[in-house]
């Protein structure tokens, strides 16, 4: 991806359920945001980690974790960050797995509950 580096990737199951997932760890990649100096900011680390559901790969789940930057004015101490909207507002999926299963109706609640048990604590 253009924004972010590979992390980690992972081929999960869960025995109780008998599912198979995909858990892809991203960390964006330390270039500020268009129109920001180096000179004025500085990378200040992560802001948490967010986690977000993909289309499903050969009948397995998949799960994005992403990790965000945030870069620090060096005088003023404000914080940016980038703006991905790649990310459903209020959702944890992906915009585009967002559109497609507005469109498939109740397909949407039942491939939430079959994956949304396997990564407690997310």
């Amino acid at each position: 991806m253009e924004y972010f580096d590979v992390s980690g990737f992972q081929e999960l199951c869960s025995v109780k359920d008998k599912l198979e997932y995909w858990l892809i760890d991203f960390e964006e990649k330390n270039e500020l945001p268009n129109g920001f100096s180096h000179l004025e900011y500085e990378s200040k680390g992560f802001i948490g980690r967010k986690l977000i559901q993909d289309f499903p790969i050969r009948g397995k789940g998949v799960y994005l974790r992403i990790k965000k930057r945030r870069w620090r004015h060096k005088k003023s101490g404000k914080t940016i960050q980038n703006d991905f909207s790649f990310i459903a507002d209020g959702s944890k999926f992906t915009q585009e797995l967002s559109d497609f299963l507005k469109d498939a109706s109740g397909y949407a609640t039942r491939y939430h509950n079959q994956y949304s048990q396997l990564l407690p604590g997310e």
